[in-house]
């Protein structure tokens, strides 16, 4: 199985082109659409993402992920082995999530042109060297065969924002996305509100937005009245910011990277 992952967005012919390099070096490969409606060069929103979805596929899985603003440069590729799972990507960070939450097997920078397409194009490694080195993993190709190991710490990482709890108490994180809904999707997940607050029964948590306070988690859209603002745990397992029935991102004039706090109040003290 391979993923696909992209800022092609759907109305250019890229993502449809690397499917049919893929295919034609694996006619027997399944390949699943993630998302390529990822903002155009957004590393970061990339790297938040296939952290939270590679697990989602079985095991043996080849997840592609192409959001390169570096294309034609002298940026590295690399294929990543870890968790079972294989990674190809730009070396421009965006597997920095995927790298630190997973002891990767192997790293390898891919640099064995025989099997790229021939020749490859300045702009477009997506159909040139992507596409094809995914069909020959998946079809069973040493990841070793694309070139060289390196180390850890030879490939590029970014510096992702994570919540931090501030002096005076509150667990402050940052919008990270917004979907097409307008969710307003945070860095902050279940663990890290039980890890700083713990599990107390009697505990009740507070969320602000810009000008906005939102008293407790949800456990549905539908718990809030229609148009009302509401914090729910979303299906990738982080804090989000909805408004039932409308959009939290316009409702709110709040986007990405707008700051979020969460604090919490022990009911039983009145």
């Amino acid at each position: 199985m391979i993923t696909l992952l992209t800022d092609f967005g759907i109305s250019d012919p890229y993502a449809g082109i690397m499917k049919g390099v893929i295919l034609s070096v694996n006619p027997f490969a399944q390949i699943i659409d993630v998302t390529h409606g990822i903002k155009p060069q957004d590393i970061m929103g990339a790297a938040y993402l296939i952290n939270a979805v590679y697990r989602y596929f079985p095991k043996g899985s080849t997840h592609v992920v192409v959001v390169d603003p570096g294309v034609g440069s002298g940026r590295s590729i690399i294929a990543v082995s870890a968790g079972g799972h294989f990674f190809l990507a730009p070396d421009n960070g965006v597997l920095s999530l995927v790298l630190e939450d997973l002891c990767a097997d192997t790293i390898i920078k891919v640099e064995n042109e025989i099997y790229f397409l021939k020749p490859v194009s300045r702009t477009f490694h997506g159909r040139d060297i992507f596409a094809p080195v995914a069909g020959h993993l998946s079809k069973g190709v040493g990841i070793d065969s694309f070139g060289p190991a390196i180390p850890r710490d030879q490939t590029v990482t970014i510096a992702l924002p994570k919540p931090y709890l501030s002096e005076s108490g509150e667990l402050v994180g940052k919008v990270i996305s917004v979907d097409r809904f307008g969710n307003l999707i945070t860095n902050i997940d279940l663990q890290k509100i039980n890890d700083t607050f713990g599990f107390n029964k009697d505990l009740s948590l507070k969320i602000l937005i810009g000008s906005h306070k939102i008293e407790g988690l949800s456990l549905a859209y539908h718990d809030a009245a229609p148009g009302s603002l509401l914090a729910i745990i979303g299906s990738m397992g982080f804090v989000e910011i909805s408004l039932n029935c409308g959009n939290a991102s316009e409702y709110c004039g709040e986007s990405r990277g707008s700051i979020v706090k969460v604090s919490a109040a022990d009911k039983s003290s009145g």
